[in-house]
This record gives C-alpha cells, sequence and structure tokens, in this order.
C-alpha cells in the first residue's frame, strides 16, 4: 500500500513536470535551444540512471556505456533512414539489440572484477566504436544522416519508463540481490546467490535502455559519428553516477542535471569551458567526497525533514 501510494505521487509530479514544460514548448515560452537542452538532459538521466543500475546497484566497474550508446544510435538510424520504420519500432530494436550486446559482452565479461572488468568493458566500447568507423553502409568516419524525430514527448516517456523499471527492479528481490553482489560477492555466492545470473541481467537491462538513450541521440543530433561515442562518452556518464552518489539514483538524476546545465552554458567560452567543468567536479568531490547525495534518495530526506523534532508531548 506503502509503494502504491509513492508511485502514485511520482507519477502525479512526473506528468505534472511534463505538462508544465509542453505547454512552455507549445507556447513558444521555451526557443529551440532551451527545448534541445531539455531532451540532451533527458537523455543523459537515462544513460546516467541506466549505468547506476550496473556500477552503483551491483558493483560493477564499467566503462563500455558508450558502446551500448552507439548500437542503439545507429541500430535506430538503419531501421528509421534506411528501412523506413517507425520511430517507435526502431526505439524498442534499438534497445533490444543493445540488450543483446549487453548479453554477448556481459556473459564472459562479468566474471572478471574491479580493474580487470573495466579495462574488458572499455576493450567492447571501442571495438563496437572501429567497426561502425568502417562500415560504408552507416557513412563511416563521416557519418550518418539521421531524420530529426526525438521530441520531448518521446524522451519524457522513455525517461519515465527508464527510472520506473529500475527503481522496481531495485527495490525487488532481484534487485535486493544485486546489492548483496555489490557488498559482498564472496558471501552473496556463499549464501546461494547466483551472483553470474544477476550482474549479466543487471548489465543486459542497463544495456537496453543505454540502446534507448542512443534511438533519441541519434534523432537529436542530425548526424551521428563514431567519434560521438569514444572513450570520453563513457567516462561523461561515469562522471554522473560517482558525483551523484554510488548507489544514490536520486544523487545520479541531480548530478546529470547539474553538470548538463554548466556544459550546456559554457559553450559559450570554448577556451575556458573544460577548465571550469574540472573545477566544479573538484569543488563538488571535496567537499561531498561521498557524491552529491551519498546512497541517499529523495524519499529519505522526506522521511527526515517530515521526521517530528523535540520528541512527543509526554516527554515534554
Amino acid at each position: 500500500m506503502k509503494k502504491s501510494k509513492q508511485f502514485w505521487v511520482f507519477a502525479v509530479l512526473a506528468i505534472a513536470i511534463y505538462a508544465a514544460i509542453q505547454f512552455m514548448i507549445s507556447g513558444g515560452f521555451l526557443n529551440n535551444f532551451y527545448s534541445n537542452t531539455l531532451i540532451f538532459m533527458g537523455i543523459n538521466i537515462m544513460l546516467a540512471v541506466s549505468l547506476h543500475l550496473v556500477i552503483g546497484i551491483t558493483g560493477q566497474f564499467s566503462l563500455g556505456h558508450a558502446g551500448f550508446l552507439a548500437v542503439g544510435a545507429y541500430v535506430s538510424a538503419i531501421l528509421t533512414m534506411k528501412l523506413d520504420l517507425p520511430f517507435i519500432a526502431a526505439i524498442l530494436i534499438a534497445g533490444i539489440a543493445a540488450a543483446l550486446a549487453g548479453l554477448v559482452v556481459g556473459i564472459p565479461s562479468l566474471r572478471l572484477r574491479g580493474d580487470y572488468l573495466a579495462i574488458a568493458t572499455l576493450g567492447f566500447a571501442e571495438i563496437i566504436r572501429i567497426i561502425f568507423l568502417n562500415i560504408d553502409y552507416v557513412g563511416g568516419a563521416a557519418g550518418m544522416q539521421v531524420t530529426h524525430l526525438t521530441t520531448w514527448t518521446y524522451t519524457f516517456i522513455c525517461l519515465f519508463v527508464t527510472i520506473l523499471v529500475i527503481v522496481n527492479f531495485t527495490n525487488s528481490r532481484h534487485g535486493r540481490a544485486c546489492i548483496a553482489v555489490r557488498e559482498n560477492e564472496i558471501a552473496a555466492d556463499a549464501m546461494g546467490i547466483n551472483t553470474t545470473y544477476y550482474k549479466v541481467l543487471a548489465f543486459a537491462i542497463g544495456s537496453f535502455f543505454a540502446g534507448v538513450a542512443g534511438a533519441l541521440y541519434a534523432h537529436n543530433f542530425y548526424i551521428i559519428q563514431p567519434a560521438n561515442f569514444g572513450f570520453l562518452k563513457s567516462i561523461d556518464i561515469l562522471i554522473y553516477v560517482v558525483l551523484g552518489g554510488l548507489g544514490s539514483l536520486s544523487g545520479a538524476i541531480v548530478a546529470t542535471i547539474l553538470l548538463t546545465i554548466v556544459s550546456t552554458f559554457l559553450q559559450d567560452f570554448p577556451e575556458t569551458r573544460m577548465i571550469i567543468y574540472s573545477l566544479v567536479l573538484i569543488i563538488v568531490m571535496l567537499y561531498r567526497p561521498k557524491g552529491l547525495m551519498g546512497k541517499m534518495e529523495f524519499t529519505d530526506y522526506l522521511k527526515m525533514w517530515m521526521k517530528p523534532k523535540g520528541g512527543s508531548q509526554h516527554e515534554q
């Protein structure tokens, strides 16, 4: 009953935010620059939340998220531009293709741990990028032109579903098994948890939503190039998760919003953009070494604020 109430509060709040932003876009209060920034922010949040499941919940250090983003982007672009499929079908198929890629790399790689896993997933992302770089069918190094189909409505629906699925997965017995793997894999294995299965499952779900984000990404920028999906893109997504706080979905969302805004409005200062961006990261990590929210969620802070202060009247 309590979880059902939280869901409806989240759903009503999300719909209210969507309606307010859609009204401002339709009414001309938000120009193309701001609407594109909101869409880009939504895509980044999807990437951060999907990686949060892999790193923050399951504790697997992956640097291959840009590879899954690339798979989703190119598969969706081929489906819409070459095969004339509807955009919605392209989004779903792009997610499935990325999930399959996640299984292909996850099943052998997730037997590794720590730095070795990071190197393996990074290698996968680079392999994907090089493959697209050398395929003339998708434009090679010059890139592939894509029709602009991504809208605020598509972005919001995909973002809403991503957060809803990952929150429910985290709160389920499967999510608790993933958290057990993160806390102590040897102990989890000794208690009968199939650690490899849950690591691969989390990896596949995270890859699916990265692929969906890739489809939105491809159809938002008119052209996609292999250079867009390099090592630094994986690092950007990793920064969102770490800066927000490992294990905090709310923190990943807050950090993504903050860094997207900072990065977007520093575009007018190309010479000093990365210096200021880096200073923001350093200052935040100095004062919040566990991330902006640590392992706390918005609901945890609400419970703290709503907790009665000073004890009961009988104690007084």
